[in-house]
């Protein structure tokens, strides 16, 4: 059963669905995703996919019948979608090429309209979950798109921060810390013409990037050019090819796509204070070392990161310098 549970401690939603605990195992060497598999028929660049056991659809289920005056459920209405970037099984984002990344951003922008044309979606967040350390259990490259019936907390508490930075400072928070960052220059790992790669003073994840247009009217996929989307297509694979190098191996991550909000009073005022970005959580603080979220950092939300970002950025950048050198890189 499907349904979204109500937290009066945290004014949040617990997006619940037993369904996924019974889904079948693989067989081995089976993968979903390649051509010719009994999900994917036919060859593809890009592929939209609707996942086979969400935890949000358009259509959800009455909830169980076990309200109190307390304790609240609620359909789980949303929309999951899964995000097919190669047809190549063991590609990485880095290996492919511009044009052919730009074809995914495009995808990335025509999902977002269309998931926005329902008026019951309230937020939506491609993301991409990569490696085993962050229990990916599918290799094949991909990524999936929410789209939440709800405000998901965290956006609650940015939204809600930036709008006070605003209106105290008339400047969005978002870009302010990339004007910080850039004129500070310690952090910054390299740049294009549209976007900046850093590591935000203030990271609890010691490679945890972070990348932001330097336009300063990019607040969805909507607001996206050609050129800005071939700009932010090159800034993914140079990205994902950093991480790889410094390893030198498939680096683990967890990629968030933040936009400003649909269908309430928010989309259009939080404009004028939240922009388009991305954040990085990678659980690595060493080559076989995992940053683990414990006790306090999930009991009390009090974050810790294991090493200085003023230190980590150095070898992000030696890093980045050795992919830009591989002459195999496709571009």
């Amino acid at each position: 059963m499907a349904e979204f549970r109500y937290n009066p401690l945290l004014d949040d939603w617990t997006i619940v669905n037993g369904d996924r605990q019974h889904r079948p195992d693989m067989p081995k060497n089976y993968c979903a995703f390649c051509p010719g598999s009994n999900q994917i028929k036919d060859t593809y660049t890009v592929l939209k996919y609707d996942n086979d056991w969400p935890s949000m659809m358009p259509n959800p289920p009455q909830p169980d019948d076990i309200d109190t005056e307390l304790f609240k459920t609620a359909p789980s209405y949303g929309k999951a979608e899964v995000i097919l970037y190669s047809p190549k099984h063991d590609a990485s984002l880095w290996e492919l090429s511009i044009d052919h990344l730009t074809k995914l951003v495009n995808l990335w922008k025509e999902r977002f309209i269309e998931i926005k044309k329902d008026e019951n979606i309230k937020y939506i967040m491609p993301f991409e979950n990569r490696g085993k350390e962050v229990g990916t259990t599918q290799p094949h490259p991909h990524g999936q798109i929410y789209g939440y019936g709800f405000m998901p907390l965290r956006l609650k508490l940015e939204l809600e921060n930036s709008k006070k930075f605003h209106d105290k400072n008339n400047k969005s928070l978002i870009l302010s810390i990339r004007d910080e960052e850039l004129k500070v220059d310690k952090r910054v790992v390299f740049q294009n013409d549209s976007f900046v790669v850093f590591l935000p003073f203030y990271t609890d994840f010691p490679y945890g990037v972070y990348i932001v247009p330097l336009k300063d009217d990019i607040h969805t996929f909507e607001d996206f050019d050609e050129k800005t989307t071939e700009d932010f297509a090159d800034i993914l694979k140079k990205t994902q090819g950093m991480f790889d190098k410094l390893y030198n191996k498939v680096f683990p991550y967890m990629m968030c796509i933040y936009q400003t909000p649909v269908n309430s009073e928010l989309e259009n005022e939080s404009k004028s204070y939240y922009n388009f970005h991305v954040k990085f959580y990678p659980p690595l603080r060493g080559e076989n070392s995992i940053k683990w979220y414990a006790s306090s950092e999930t009991g009390a939300w009090a974050k810790t990161n294991p090493r200085r970002v003023e230190e980590t950025v150095f070898e992000l950048k030696d890093a980045y310098k050795e992919f830009m050198e591989d002459k195999e890189v496709i571009w």
